[in-house]
């Protein structure tokens, strides 16, 4: 019974968040889940290792199918997801821990970039 109603609970906190909002807890959760692989991969964790890599590449397929393809860095954020997906992909096969070490840097740099921008829109709407 407690489940539900946590769950439900999510569903609309989730359902009320603005776009900004849902980004930056979806660039979260990305960095969460390429940490969780890293450090799956490195204890030799190999299914779990997996599960978290393939989390990653859906919320990244999410990232990407969301979009809105009028604005010009959309096309570069497109680019730049089916890199993540190409490397996180070698990483899953190959079991290379520096991929995923890379991709985790560049997700964060991304994240960082966004958070910075809300901060910047968040200030400039209530000047």
């Amino acid at each position: 019974m407690i489940q539900k109603g946590f769950q439900q609970y999510k569903e609309q906190a989730v359902s009320t968040m603005t776009q900004e909002e849902l980004l930056l807890l979806l660039y979260s959760e990305l960095s969460k889940r390429i940490m969780q692989a890293e450090l799956l991969l490195k204890k030799k964790e190999y299914p779990a290792f997996e599960n978290a890599v393939d989390r990653a590449i859906s919320i990244i397929q999410y990232l990407d199918d969301t979009l809105d393809m009028k604005y010009a860095i959309s096309g570069n954020l497109t680019k730049l997801y089916e890199y993540f997906i190409y490397e996180l992909g070698r990483a899953k096969i190959g079991r290379h821990v520096e991929l995923i070490e890379n991709v985790y840097k560049m997700v964060k740099e991304l994240q960082e970039s966004f958070e910075q921008a809300q901060k910047q829109a968040d200030m400039e709407a209530h000047t």
